[in-house]
């Protein structure tokens, strides 16, 4: 397969079904990493994110026969958006597998895009158990299955992503930043720059807990992870495709991993300075800056922002895995006196005056004399936890840090 063929023939395919995102310079980073920093926002595709151009080139693709038959996928997420949107415009049958613990939000998106074309099955507690069930479906009912990345079709449509971005910007391109999941979009569109921009240097970039494609590339050959933090959902897979690796492998000039704090600090940053929403796999590129900003100082340089689809009942947890990451957050265990005013003098001996108690949670009784407390600390200033902790140990206060202890940490926070 000539695959540079394929996503010219898939800008064709998808030309008045997908919309051309902007390519917009970013004049807050452009100033802060001293050099050009243009943003391809698919976060502002229809469907919220570029898995669209993939999924329909697909579809469409498809014999008259396959079509009648109808189509299945898996996913928890943008592509079952994009296969069922997919399927309405083509007006083909499809069912979609989702985990059982799929938020609602994601389940009403799809089927509104869907609308009657598609019928959604909720199965299993992991995109694996869906992914099982959607995949023996379609072997038992002889059904197309369309895959959310390895697939020829798949990588051309995600591919024109890249054509947009050389259409749209006729000056030199330095660098292109671009997200990784499976590896769909990293694999089409570096493939079109290795033929129309070569001197441009494609780095992907990956969440700290899910780095597959790095992992499989230092490993040469294609590594299944054995667990993997899903935070980043949209990125964060513990295999890629076997078709993907062998053309990241050779087009990739270098991969990031940035870890999930970094991630959620990036989100919070763009909505209240840019007012953009974007989801943690759509953040990954502009975190990835900060890690490259020695080389990319004065150049031209593309962030590709992948989607917007954020459930906003995350919130809460992205302010807080922000916070640890910034050195923030603070979570100890304490053993407290068990007398009135105890608190009072931990409050007016340990803190400072911009320190602010979020969390405080008994955990067990000890003795009559002390009882063990879980204690959360949100700082102003990271340097202060330094004082925190020597103003603890003057006072008496004995305790145990559990920032440093994730076992401890997630069993008493969650």
């Amino acid at each position: 397969m000539n695959l540079f063929n394929e996503v010219l023939n898939a800008k064709k395919q998808l030309e008045n079904v997908v919309a051309s995102t902007p390519l917009m310079q970013n004049l807050n980073l452009s100033d802060e990493f001293k050099t050009s920093i243009l943003l391809k926002r698919e976060d502002l595709q229809i469907v919220r994110s570029y898995k669209i151009r993939g999924a329909y080139n697909k579809i469409s693709s498809l014999t008259d026969a396959e079509k009648q038959i109808g189509v299945i996928c898996a996913s928890a997420g943008n592509h079952a958006q994009g296969v069922a949107y997919s399927c309405n415009l083509l007006q083909i049958k499809g069912k979609i597998y989702m985990p059982k613990t799929t938020p609602k939000q994601k389940v009403k998106q799809v089927q509104l895009f869907g609308k009657s074309f598609v019928e959604i099955v909720l199965t299993g507690d992991t995109f694996d158990d869906a992914y099982a069930s959607a995949t023996a479906d379609a072997i038992k009912n002889h059904k197309i299955f369309i895959h959310p990345f390895d697939d020829e079709k798949v990588i051309a449509g995600q591919g024109t992503v890249g054509l947009e971005i050389l259409e749209t910007y006729k000056e030199p391109i330095d660098y292109v930043f671009v997200p990784i999941g499976g590896g769909g979009l990293a694999s089409g569109l570096s493939e079109v720059f290795k033929h129309l921009s070569p001197n441009t240097k494609i780095i992907g970039v990956e969440p700290k807990g899910a780095p597959s494609m790095k992992t499989s590339i230092e490993e040469n050959k294609n590594t299944a992870l054995k667990t993997i933090d899903k935070f980043v959902d949209g990125a964060a897979v513990k295999q890629v495709g076997d078709k993907t690796f062998e053309i990241c492998r050779y087009n990739l000039e270098d991969i990031i991993l940035v870890p999930e704090g970094k991630v959620c600090t990036t989100i919070l940053r763009l909505y209240n300075e840019e007012a953009m929403v974007v989801e943690p796999a759509g953040a990954l590129t502009i975190a990835a800056l900060d890690f490259y900003k020695d080389k990319i100082k004065g150049k031209t340089v593309v962030c590709v922002v992948s989607g917007s689809n954020n459930d906003i009942e995350r919130t809460a947890e992205i302010k807080e895995r922000s916070l640890l990451y910034e050195g923030l957050m603070h979570y100890f265990m304490i053993q407290f006196p068990q007398r009135p005013g105890a608190l009072k003098e931990f409050v007016n001996n340990i803190l400072g005056p911009d320190d602010d108690i979020t969390y405080f949670q008994f955990a067990k009784k000890t003795s009559r004399e002390m009882g063990s407390v879980v204690v959360g600390l949100e700082l102003k200033n990271k340097k202060d936890i330094l004082n925190i902790k020597l103003n603890m140990t003057k006072n008496g206060f004995e305790f145990q840090y559990l920032n440093d202890n994730p076992n401890l940490f997630t069993q008493l926070i969650g």
